[in-house]
């Protein structure tokens, strides 16, 4: 059992059951705290049980086959006794029947393995604005979500960030429409900015632009003024 604790408040907490010892703390584990997810791994269908007796949670993630329990029972289980916590299947069964039986015993989502984690944590997150949203205006401007953990555009779409894209992200978006130089950006990212390579930023920027054009359908606003730094436009119209 371990556990991965972002230091957020805002941090969903996500507990996942998953049996396969390396799979939970060497890849899921880690790649969830990566996506700003507090996260606890539990190995067996009771130590689940037990978590949710003794800690809030707001999404679990469990796997169908399991060493002292059914998957598609235990979902079922959640679902009545707590209708408003999330639950996402992460299973290596494809076929249409039980994803159905997934989803009509109170799975909201169902993924197959190998899931990636990217595709994971923008799941979970899509999940938790379902739970947790609030009618309000959609802002007219690219944003961080209520969790701070997705890149909003103004049409709605997301992106999951890391950690390190978060940073530039937060700081691009604190001065809409105005110059962020290279060394403010840098220096989000390190506390040592003499030994940062810049040529890391380029290339994070880089990685960023693409993943946002893929994951949302719109190209990111950002514009780099030539060896000074990058200008994040403001849409609001």
């Amino acid at each position: 059992m371990a556990t991965a604790s972002d230091q957020s408040d805002a941090a969903l907490r996500v507990a996942l059951l998953e049996d396969d010892a390396v799979l939970r703390e060497r890849i899921l584990l880690p790649g969830l705290l990566h996506f700003g997810f507090s996260a606890h791994g539990l190995a067996t269908a009771a130590e689940l049980h037990q978590h949710l007796r003794t800690h809030p949670v707001d999404i679990v993630v469990l796997d169908v086959g399991l060493p002292d329990g059914d998957g598609f029972a235990i979902a079922g289980d959640i679902r009545c006794a707590r209708p408003n916590v999330g639950i996402v299947m992460l299973t290596g069964r494809s076929e249409t029947t039980d994803r159905v039986r997934g989803l009509s015993q109170g799975a909201d989502a169902y993924l197959g393995k190998p899931v990636e984690i990217d595709l994971l944590a923008a799941t979970l997150h899509s999940l938790a604005r379902r739970l947790l949203a609030t009618p309000r205006p959609a802002p007219r401007r690219w944003h961080l979500d209520s969790n701070g953990w997705c890149l909003v555009s103004p049409a709605g779409g997301t992106t999951a960030l890391t950690r390190t894209e978060r940073r530039v992200v937060d700081r691009l978006l604190q001065a809409p429409g105005e110059l962020v130089t290279r060394d403010d950006l840098i220096g989000a990212l390190t506390s040592n900015v003499f030994d940062f390579d810049p040529h890391r930023l380029d290339s994070l920027i880089y990685r960023l632009r693409r993943k946002v054009t893929d994951a949302c359908g719109e190209a990111l606003p950002l514009n780099a003024v030539h060896g000074e730094g990058y200008v994040l436009v403001d849409d609001v119209h």
